[in-house]
């Protein structure tokens, strides 16, 4: 199988998706690597390893698209690569459908189909995809919220984690999952006040386990989010809805409540958000105030951390892409029910219930539209 690798176009999108690593290995079990010239550079890995792993660089990402059956990237195609789709492509990326009516109609109208990251699951009915970078945005919510906190960037000017003498922030996580558990685990580490909210009395108790008592862990009824919202310096949303829409967990009014210069960093902007406010950003301008609340919905967080972040997904996607590339795509996701739960769009159709429901699209069973 000829499988491409474009560069990443979207602002201030540095990750790649395939490493030398990953390339030697599909190359050594006799598949065929295409990467864009340059893919590579802003995770630190050179066209020369690419090469030196068995993978041709090309310089013409047109030729890519078009020759290649399957295309892996990272994040969802831009408005400017929507020229190079054509039936019959397959890309296995990041898409967030629900987050960009524009986006999931495009893909439907170029006849591509699309395997997304995001709803590819685990024998444990786990998102093993969505994990590794779960994980490294959960630790950089923090990282970007304390950042965010400063006064000189519009926050309220507290150190998170205090000094003798004076109290530490207050950080409050809106959801337990591995955005959560991972934001806890630094503002832990930075000497802060954590509080996690979460529906799921089982994931609380893993909480207090992993946490030996030393954070505060409550169930989130609505009550219980009106009153700890409004203690927070700084709110970390993390929830999710796998496929669909995320929640939304915060009204304007509830703006009005919390401190000046307290910090949101909404972690579900890929998702459309879990505060209605939230609006997502780029690295290049990645806060706004709201009612002198600040705003951080960067929707590519681990873009920042492109070294980490690439290698720590790669581990993660490589072993479907081997799938793909040797059994061939459709017989992979015709066999395999946890690659099928990562099919979104197929001939026009969306294959996602969580997607078709975000936009009152029918919902076609992903097993009627591979039929031959």
């Amino acid at each position: 199988m000829l499988i491409g690798v474009p560069k990443e176009i979207k602002v201030h999108e540095y990750r790649v998706g395939i490493t030398p690593a990953g390339a030697r290995e599909l190359t050594q079990h006799g598949q065929e690597v295409w990467v864009e010239k340059g893919a590579g550079d802003g995770a630190g890995f050179t066209d020369k390893q690419y090469q030196q792993a068995g993978a041709l660089i090309k310089d013409d990402v047109a030729k890519i698209y078009s020759s290649a059956q399957l295309i892996v990237k990272v994040k969802e195609p831009q408005e400017q690569e929507y020229a190079y789709l054509h039936e019959g492509l397959v890309l296995f990326t990041y898409f967030h459908f629900a987050a960009s009516k524009t986006l999931t109609e495009a893909m439907m109208a170029s006849g591509v189909t699309c395997v997304a990251y995001e709803t590819v699951k685990g024998d444990d009915g786990r998102l093993p995809l969505l994990a590794p970078m779960s994980e490294v945005a959960g630790r950089m919510a923090v990282q970007a919220g304390a950042h965010a906190l400063e006064r000189a960037q519009g926050g309220r000017g507290v150190l998170l984690g205090g000094v003798p003498g004076v109290a530490p922030g207050h950080v409050v996580i809106l959801g337990g999952g591995v955005v959560g558990s991972h934001a806890a685990v630094v503002a832990k580490g930075m000497g802060a006040q954590v509080s996690i909210l979460d529906r799921s009395l089982s994931r609380l108790r893993v909480l207090d386990e992993q946490f030996h008592g030393q954070v505060n862990t409550i169930y989130a009824t609505q009550d219980a989010i009106e009153f700890y919202v409004p203690t927070g310096d700084l709110v970390v949303g993390s929830v999710l809805v796998p496929g669909a829409a995320a929640p939304q967990l915060l009204d304007r009014q509830m703006l009005k409540r919390m401190k000046n210069g307290a910090v949101l960093v909404d972690v579900a902007i890929d998702q459309g958000g879990c505060f209605a406010t939230s609006k997502p950003t780029t690295h290049q301008q990645p806060v706004y105030e709201v009612d002198n609340i600040v705003h951080y919905c960067v929707a590519n967080m681990p873009g920042a951390v492109p070294r980490t972040s690439t290698v720590a997904l790669t581990n993660a996607t490589l072993p479907w892409v081997l799938l793909m590339a040797e059994k061939g795509v459709f017989e992979a996701l015709w066999a395999n029910k946890n690659l099928r739960a990562g099919l979104n769009i197929h001939k026009g159709k969306i294959t996602c219930r969580g997607v078709a429901e975000s936009f009152g699209i029918p919902y076609v069973d992903a097993l009627s539209v591979l039929q031959k």
